[in-house]
């Protein structure tokens, strides 16, 4: 019973800080109805057009801003108030959820309207999530425990992922889409008033003497000169490219090939998120963030064979049980790499770091969601599927061979902390 005790006070630790409690109750509620809309979108979508390649378009369109501005949005995250440009992201995207609620429900929605309004809200994310990353360390006190935040967001993550999907699976064949985004502009309360009830030291900004282009430049030559961190944002944007566009087929399975309703789509969706609220629970119970890099092509070959045996099924429980082990492969990934990140970056460089981590990740899948919505117009969704899974696992194989440089790097940039010395080392 101790051990249980213990267990669970490391696997939470970082709910110790007030400003992290406070930030991890109100994202928790807020990443529920985020999820909720994301799936009553691309079903409305489908449900207005039956096309694939709308179904791209619109996550192209939704995720392209991200792919334009991150990089320039790093610059000013390192520049202004991470905070401030928080409370401003989540008002933004609670204007976007009621501009849709209001068209659902007086019934003038058009395809058009959603891809405008998912490129304002693209736009939007290009700057909340690389603040929203780098903000994590302002309201953990003690650096060791950096991890364990990390790891306890992709947890909330994919919580709201697992409860989102199925909540709106239910909704939509219920009542419709409008209540779901409804439901998505309520939620915004919660974090915006948890967030106004936070108590945070501005950092010393040193930076804002260069010009932005400057500080750009600094910022490549940091990231890609860097090998631990070139090889971790390639593999991701790799991943994100021909793995993670499965998310924007998932209508086509659960109508064509599983023959199944809204809450069938729900459901995969609801898999997917247990499986990778299981990995985030991993990460968050481990003590320190030794032997991460191993875990990571791990991760992503998990991710890949996931992903290949679920394009050759029909079965709707077998399904369920490879969107969890696909859910898993992909959080370890994407949470480890995270850690990584954070762990060996410098503060006043951690938001262009952490823009180009935001540009892997949701600046790549535009262009994967363009190329899996007119590959599964050629070849089908399955084989579609397929090929991701196939390309996901050759990532994981690169970076495996790449490991010995990666871990000496790693290593050597323990001993020397400062940004000045880890750039003598970058290589353009």
């Amino acid at each position: 019973m101790v051990e249980k005790i213990e267990s669970l006070k490391i696997t939470f630790r970082s709910l110790q800080y007030r400003n992290y409690r406070l930030f991890f109750g109100g994202q928790s509620i807020s990443l529920i109805g985020t999820w909720i809309q994301r799936i009553a979108t691309p079903w409305l979508v489908y449900d207005l057009t039956k096309s694939v390649v709308l179904l791209g378009l619109v996550g192209f369109v939704g995720q392209i801003p991200t792919f334009l501005f991150s990089p320039i949005a790093g610059v000013l995250t390192d520049r202004w108030n991470r905070y401030h440009i928080m409370i401003t992201t989540q008002i933004l995207s609670m204007v976007q959820a009621v501009i849709l609620t209001w068209l659902v429900f007086s019934g003038t929605i058009r395809v058009w309207h959603i891809i405008v309004l998912s490129g304002f809200l693209g736009c939007i994310n290009a700057f909340d999530v690389p603040a929203r990353q780098s903000f994590v360390i302002q309201m953990v006190e003690k650096k060791e425990d950096l991890s364990n935040a990390i790891a306890l967001n992709s947890s909330m993550v994919n919580g709201a992922r697992l409860i989102g999907p199925s909540v709106a699976g239910v909704l939509i064949a219920a009542t419709g889409e409008g209540v779901c985004f409804l439901l998505n502009a309520l939620s915004y309360v919660f974090v915006i008033w948890s967030l106004m009830l936070m108590k945070v030291t501005p950092i010393d900004n040193k930076n804002g003497k260069k010009s932005v282009l400057r500080e750009l430049i600094e910022g490549i030559s940091y990231t890609f000169g860097f090998a631990p961190i070139r090889y971790i944002i390639l593999l991701l944007a790799l991943v994100s490219l021909m793995g993670m566009p499965y998310t924007v087929l998932m209508p086509v399975f659960a109508k064509e090939i599983i023959h199944g309703g809204a809450h069938t789509f729900g459901f995969l969706m609801g898999a997917s998120g247990l499986g990778a609220l299981t990995g985030a629970f991993y990460l968050a119970s481990r003590r320190n963030d030794r032997g991460l890099e191993r875990l990571i092509p791990l991760s992503a070959g998990v991710f890949g064979i996931g992903l290949i045996m679920f394009s050759f099924s029909h079965l709707f429980a077998l399904s369920l049980v490879l969107m969890v082990i696909t859910g898993l492969g992909m959080i370890l990934q994407m949470a480890s790499s995270n850690t990584m990140l954070q762990s060996i970056v410098d503060d006043n460089i951690r938001g262009r770091v952490m823009s180009f981590f935001t540009m892997a990740i949701m600046g790549t899948a535009p262009f994967g969601s363009l190329l899996a919505g007119s590959s599964a117009k050629l070849m089908g969704a399955p084989n579609t599927v397929l090929i991701g899974g196939i390309s996901c696992i050759l990532g994981a194989l690169i970076f495996s061979f790449k490991l010995p440089e990666i871990s000496a790097a790693i290593a050597e940039n323990g001993k020397n902390k400062t940004e000045g010395q880890v750039l003598k080392s970058c290589r353009l």
